[in-house]
């Protein structure tokens, strides 16, 4: 029995308890023991096997090796995921830091202008409920699909526009 414990013991500690039951029934537990606050607790799944002296004597070893190897499959488990986690989450950070350093090159560097060209830049130019939209010109072709979508979007456009301008802001 001990012998099937020795590969989960270089793990852990694990606590054994042996209890006399009614009549001749024995119960031993077998209870691995948590080592970090942060650990998965399925690693510290404890397990109990009932029965009597002599079907322990036959069977416990055999459930025992059982035990251990799905507990250190597990680990093993738990493990790579963590590894596999971590190596993709570093890859991210990476691509992220060489995407951000290749958009800082593509950006164009500004020249300060010279001293007397300097030019404050326009604030956007909100639109005037009397602006009308240019006139559309008869041609003699008629208009394609595109340019009746783009006049279409444009009046669109230029009504929310409007309707944004007729809210008035309430004062609190």
């Amino acid at each position: 029995m001990f012998q099937q414990l020795v590969p989960l013991l270089r793990q852990r500690s694990v606590l054994l308890t042996v209890t006399s039951l009614e009549e001749d029934q024995i119960r031993v537990n077998v209870l691995p023991k948590k080592l970090a606050d942060g650990e998965n607790a399925a690693l510290t799944t404890p397990m109990s096997f009932t029965g009597t002296a002599a079907e322990l004597d036959a069977q416990l070893p055999d459930a025992i090796v059982s035990f251990v190897a799905s507990h250190l499959q597990l680990k093993n488990t738990l493990d790579r995921a963590k590894e596999e986690m971590a190596a993709a989450a570093k890859a991210a950070q990476d691509d992220a830091r060489n995407k951000s350093k290749t958009a800082k090159k593509a950006a164009p560097i500004e020249t300060p202008a010279k001293k007397g060209e300097q030019k404050a830049p326009e604030p956007p130019k909100a639109p005037n409920l009397f602006d009308m939209p240019a006139p559309v010109s008869a041609s003699s072709t008629p208009p394609s699909d595109s340019d009746e979508e783009s006049e279409i979007l444009a009046e669109m456009n230029q009504d929310e526009e409007a309707e944004g301008e007729d809210e008035v802001p309430i004062a609190s």
